[in-house]
């Protein structure tokens, strides 16, 4: 199973990209796709187009495209409830200490880190970042043990 997780612009500017990465690897989940990118707004429209018309639509476009993102395909069993419990509650104020937004943001308008939340949204988000030759396979080290 794949997933997509993107450091949001805060979570660049901050750096906080290779502490986010290291907890997805310490899990025992594998980056099988990565880079560090601007996102265009044709992109970040059709990234967000499920939340077009709400009143927040424009500034989360703002937002996205402000400053650099780290993009990246997340592969492992389960990955996408994993990404999601350890990414944490959407507002960081209300987020669980051990998350990284309970860890690493205080509110709900910079809060680091999106990963999809569906084996649907992740087969619609994944070709929006990434061409399926930009996506490796390899194994860990250590997967009989995970």
């Amino acid at each position: 199973m794949r997933t997509l997780v993107l450091i949001k612009p805060d979570g660049v500017v901050r750096s906080r990209v290779g502490a986010i990465i290291s907890r997805f690897e310490d899990k025992g989940l594998k980056v099988v796709a990565m880079k560090l990118m601007k996102l265009d707004r044709a992109s970040a429209e059709r990234h967000y187009a499920v939340h077009k018309g709400k009143p927040f639509y424009d500034s989360l476009l703002n937002y996205i495209t402000s400053n650099p993102i780290v993009a990246m395909v997340i592969e492992g069993n389960n990955c996408i409830d994993i990404v999601r419990k350890m990414m944490g509650a959407t507002n960081g104020a209300k987020a669980e200490p051990g998350t990284i937004r309970g860890d690493y943001s205080v509110g709900i308008d910079f809060n680091l880190i999106h990963g999809s939340d569906s084996e649907e949204s992740a087969k619609y988000e994944i070709p929006i970042f990434f061409e399926d030759r930009e996506i490796l396979t390899y194994e860990r080290a250590d997967r009989d043990w995970l």
